[in-house]
Order: structure tokens, then sequence, then C-alpha cells
């Protein structure tokens, strides 16, 4: 059976991607590095899930669901920069906001679902989330406190191991929920949403 893993990506990260119109898309790559600046996706092996996660306004979002392919840099990632100038990744330009030019970055390929900003994990959910360590012992979030994340803190920092019971309950909730595309568009009355 896969395993499942959070990463939770900063707010300089969803504010760029959707700034560059990323919403709704699917990224084909994340990236992985050595320095503190980008989360280390040494655990995750081809075919394990991560989820990556983004906090707003003391919600936990769930923005995208990443199962790994390959960590191997391919053809599809552009040539290997020669100097420190070049971009490391010119293949996957579009999505350099997930860590391209990180210290160290290294490609890993993804099939994942839509970038989306409005898939919150419900409170009750939020409190029940339990990640666990190499050793079989888990923790659960810090911070949470009626049905809202107080602090970040637990999520931050690196690609963490869910439980198999908070793995399944992430799925069931990615699964569930309509994709922003399938969702009906507000009426618009006067030219303006309502």
């Amino acid at each position: 059976m896969a395993n499942a893993y959070t990463v939770l990506w900063t707010h300089d990260t969803c504010r760029e991607l959707r700034k560059a119109g990323r919403t709704g898309q699917r990224p084909p790559v994340a990236f992985s590095g050595v320095h503190t600046s980008l989360p280390r996706w040494s655990r995750p092996d081809v075919g394990d899930d991560v989820y990556a996660l983004h906090v707003n306004r003391r919600v936990l979002h769930v923005v995208s669901r990443l199962r790994v392919r390959d960590k191997q840099r391919g053809e599809c990632c552009g040539a290997k920069p020669l100097t420190w100038r070049d971009p490391a990744f010119p293949g996957h330009a579009e999505w350099a906001a997930l860590g391209a030019d990180g210290c160290g970055a290294s490609a890993v390929h993804v099939d994942a679902t839509p970038v989306r900003f409005d898939l919150a994990v419900p409170g009750d959910l939020l409190a029940e989330l339990a990640w666990r360590n190499a050793r079989g012992v888990t923790r659960g979030l810090k911070g949470v406190a009626d049905g809202m994340l107080e602090k970040s803190n637990s999520l931050q920092g690196g690609v963490y191991w869910l439980t198999s019971e908070s793995a399944a309950a992430l799925a069931a909730l990615v699964a569930g929920a309509a994709s922003p595309s399938d969702r009906a568009e507000p009426a618009v009355a006067g030219g303006l949403r309502t």
C-alpha cells in the first residue's frame, strides 16, 4: 500500500501560483531541496501521495494531491544550467514558484489534482489529523481551537508522513470535492457577481 504525506505551501508560493494563473491547472512537477528553503522529498516514493496544504486565515486547505511519478531529472526539465545565472529547470518555468530556483533543487515529477484554494479541511477532521515518524510515534496538530488552526508550526519545514487513517480521510475529502470548474458560476446581476 502506498504512503501519504503532507507538505505546506507558503503564502509566497500560493500567491505566485495565483498570480501566474495556475489555479485549476495540474502541476507536473514539484521540487525537493537539500537546503531548508525547500522541503526534502526524501521519504515519498513512486506511487505515494503528497497533499500540498496551505493555511489562510486559520483555515487549512488542500491545494493539490501530488502522486509521485519519479524523482529524476527528465528531458521535460530542460537543459541543466551552465552557470548560476541560468534557470535550473527551464522546461518547468511555469511551475518555478514550487521551488525550481531553490538551493539544491531537484525535480519530483507528479500526477496531480488541479491547484485550488477553496478546499478547506473541516474543523472536526483538523482535530483528528495525525502524522507518524519512522519509529511509529504519532502526533497531531498543535494549536487547533474551535475547528481552526491557530498555529501552523507543526506543518512547516518538511514533508511529513500521515497515518493511514488521516491519509484515507484526506483522500476522501479530495475525492468528494467538486473541482473548481464543476461548480456553477455565481449569478451575475448588472455585471456584478452576487
